[in-house]
């Protein structure tokens, strides 16, 4: 089936070689998405961003029909199943969720949780953020505390992107000395133990289920990893790709790599609604 019709988005060439590539043959393609931003709307206390319904239906549709359906993201793996009620979803029986950019894993097939201990760094970098903030006179920017890396939200501040332009020297030094990596993101800066990022978790699930299509679905400045991975295993012809852009007013990093742009989680629900229909006919 040949979306030049009846698709109600504009794909790239790339794109449209992968959508027919998914629907003539959806048990060997590999579908990933990010949480926050794609599946769940982006809300002023991360801890209240549940997934919206109707994304999550359309992930557990394309879940009884694709090879595979893994989310992937900087969330602690154990949030990011809670917030999006993955473990009680029908039609997810068989996905994966790889948290703090693939650091942490969660199979629903089995329940099981992989979390591996903090290293030192996070530790030390934990005990020294407060006083750093409170000499920037940023003292309530809020911490969150995802056990193997550090979050540091501006979006509550009164001045959000000024506040975003003063971290950003200090918490690289403060990294820098921690042994730790900084991740931008909107309206944050995420301190974490280097040598994981999206990218690595993309690549890792494709050695595990050899796939002949990826798709993948972020938003942010963290998804770029991802991306890369996946349009460079397409330029050289090992995979097709899907890369999808849930665009925002906060965050265009993915514009330019992107097959397809939607208009936030509930664009992404439309479009994994039509990828579903596809298969179904």
């Amino acid at each position: 089936m040949d979306l030049t019709t009846d698709r109600p988005f504009d794909l790239t060439d790339a794109g449209r070689r992968a959508w027919n590539a998914i629907v003539a043959d959806p048990g060997s393609t590999l579908l990933c998405s990010d949480f926050d931003g794609v599946l769940s709307p982006i809300v002023r206390d991360p801890d209240q961003a549940w997934a919206a319904e109707e994304t999550v239906t359309g992930l557990a549709r394309l879940g009884t029909k694709v090879g595979k359906v893994a989310v992937v993201t900087g969330r602690l793996v154990r949030k990011a199943v809670e917030l999006g009620k993955l473990d009680e979803q029908a039609g997810l029986e068989s996905m994966s969720v790889l948290g703090l950019y693939g650091f942490e894993r969660w199979d629903a097939a089995t329940g099981e949780f992989d979390e591996p201990y903090a290293p030192d760094g996070v530790e030390a970098a934990k005990a020294e953020l407060p006083g750093v903030l409170a000499g920037l006179g940023l003292a309530h920017a809020r911490l969150e505390d995802k056990r193997l890396s550090l979050g540091v939200h501006t979006r509550e501040l009164e001045d959000p992107h000024g506040a975003l332009a003063t971290l950003e020297i200090p918490l690289r030094e403060l990294a820098d000395r921690h042994g730790l990596r900084i991740e931008p993101g909107k309206f944050v800066f995420e301190l974490r133990a280097p040598g994981v990022d999206k990218g690595d978790a993309v690549r890792r699930l494709i050695d595990e289920v050899r796939p002949r299509t990826v798709v993948f679905a972020g938003d942010d400045l963290g998804d770029v990893p991802a991306f890369e991975a996946v349009r460079s295993l397409r330029d050289t012809g090992d995979i097709d790709g899907l890369l999808i852009c849930s665009a925002s007013t906060e965050q265009n990093a993915l514009v330019e790599l992107a097959d397809v742009i939607v208009d936030g989680p509930p664009g992404v629900a439309v479009l994994f609604d039509q990828l579903a229909q596809a298969l179904e006919a």
